[in-house]
């Protein structure tokens, strides 16, 4: 585990820590959103590397794409995840999300609908403690609660409750046809993670009347840390990674009509 005297997680992503003031603070879970083609799972990936640099244990659950393919996905920006498996520090998993839900819905029959479960023995592998959590995505695991949005909700209040129980920073993996948090397309789909996240970041494809495609970045929520707020480019750049540009401002950089995607 995270040390109790570090208070802030710092992602290692060159430029975003720059919007996040002091950094993340450690135990809070965050959102990334986005669609598409955006870089979620590389972001997350980025920043798993990062924190087995620095010789913190890192879990990724993965309830889409096989362990290998992860890996591809990390040997094609220079990063090693058997050097930090051998050493401990990384654990890449696939997990079921069907099953979770069954292990969910068996608890709550057990526990006669009572909303305190306990996550660990059907999330978290118990030869694990790790220091920084990311679930890819929360978006499969909604699906598997398919009409049983109030199963979904209790699941994952519990499940937030035992991160910030366990000082436990993680990142979380929301899918979006486009992002929920602006204007008119604001729905949660009975997912109510929003709220109970400490922080959200949006990573959006945004598309000129030219046709040119730029990923950008905002962090819109973070508590406990003064952040910068305003949608900045991003850049996915071969053996190196995301790069945030946190001066490089959308619409001062794009000088005509844009929309997000």
């Amino acid at each position: 585990m995270i040390d109790s005297k570090e208070k802030f997680f710092k992602s290692g992503i060159k430029g975003l820590d720059e919007l996040l003031g002091k950094g993340i603070p450690v135990g809070s879970s965050v959102l990334v959103e986005g669609g598409p083609g955006s870089g979620k799972t590389i972001f997350c990936l980025q920043i798993v590397n990062n924190t087995c640099l620095r010789g913190k244990k890192a879990l990724y659950m993965s309830f889409e794409e096989p362990e290998e393919r992860l890996k591809e996905h990390m040997h094609g920006f220079g990063w090693n995840p058997e050097k930090f498996e051998k050493q401990g520090l990384l654990k890449l998993k696939r997990f079921n999300a069907l099953d979770i839900a069954r292990s969910v819905e068996a608890l709550l029959s057990e526990a006669k609908k009572e909303l305190l479960i306990d996550v660990h023995p059907i999330l978290i592998p118990r030869d694990f403690d790790p220091d920084l959590i990311v679930v890819d995505s929360l978006s499969a695991i909604a699906a598997a609660f398919a009409g049983k949005q109030s199963r979904f909700r209790i699941y994952m209040e519990q499940f937030f409750k035992y991160l910030e129980k366990s000082n436990i920073t993680s990142f979380l993996i929301r899918e979006v046809s486009h992002p929920t948090h602006l204007g008119e397309y604001y729905s949660e789909k009975g997912e109510a993670v929003s709220f109970l996240a400490d922080g959200i970041i949006a990573l959006y494809n945004i598309v000129d009347r030219f046709g040119k495609r730029t990923s950008a970045l905002e962090v819109i929520k973070m508590r406990g840390v003064n952040i910068k707020k305003r949608i900045v480019e991003m850049k996915i750049i071969e053996n190196k990674g995301c790069i945030v540009y946190p001066n490089l401002i959308i619409g001062e950089k794009i000088k005509t009509s844009f929309s997000f995607t």
